[in-house]
């Protein structure tokens, strides 16, 4: 194992950025999660700096004497439920789900370049579904997808290379209502081939593959971690 690595993560104080920050800790890189908030969990061995990702220069201020940068993970996103189908609060989640994304990975782009870095942003299975409750966390997960792509094919030749994982039904705060929801989680799980929820860390540690030089030649892929449930 390489030591010395660096990462960003978005969103790493909860969550799957939490369990993001804290693998990618354990396994010797130096992490600095951006976010909000952090719960009372957050690791010792990590650094947690605030940071609202749809204001460019609270990313500029967070990455300023950062010259080289391993691994950027954008796991920072907001969900306000039925609230999204006013338009006001449909643009607050797009602003921070998609252009912060933009956000994050622009002002990480010349020290991602610098270290033949590589990006990973969160997905969903949202980015291939409808979503009835939350039309603009849908909408946005729809296009992390496209904007990932996009950025693989504009920074491939530049040495960066730029994945998403796109996760299913996940035990985490964002799934409390489907989860307390006894008639909707039993139809959810009946759908999942593997027969269960994904914790957090087993999302992480797909992250991390796609961040390691096992993944070398992977790019531009929008990996599915959803124990089977686009297939079903």
């Amino acid at each position: 194992m390489k030591h010395g690595r660096n990462a960003i993560v978005t969103g790493g104080g909860t969550g799957i950025g939490l369990a993001t920050t804290r693998l990618l800790a354990t396994r010797g890189w130096q992490i600095t999660a951006l976010g909000l908030e952090k719960d009372a969990d957050f690791p010792d061995d990590a650094r947690f700096a605030e940071c609202d990702v749809s204001h460019p220069e609270d990313l500029a201020s967070a990455l300023e004497g950062v010259d080289q940068l391993s691994g950027l993970v954008t796991c920072a996103g907001i969900i306000r439920f039925d609230r999204e189908w006013e338009p006001e609060v449909f643009e607050q989640v797009m602003s921070v789900n998609v252009t912060g994304v933009l956000n994050a990975a622009k002002a990480a782009l010349p020290a991602l370049e610098a270290a033949g870095g590589a990006v990973v942003n969160i997905a969903s299975m949202w980015s291939w579904f409808g979503n009835p409750v939350s039309p603009a966390y849908g909408t946005s997960k729809g296009a992390v997808a496209a904007l990932t792509r996009s950025l693989a094919v504009s920074w491939g030749a530049r040495g960066v290379r730029v994945n998403a994982v796109a996760p299913g039904w996940v035990e985490t705060r964002i799934s409390d209502g489907a989860r307390s929801d006894p008639a909707r989680k039993a139809r959810i799980d009946a759908r999942i081939p593997m027969g269960r929820w994904a914790q957090t860390d087993e999302i992480a540690k797909v992250v991390a593959f796609l961040l390691s030089e096992d993944a070398s030649y992977v790019h531009g892929a929008i990996l599915p971690v959803d124990g089977g449930y686009l297939s079903a």
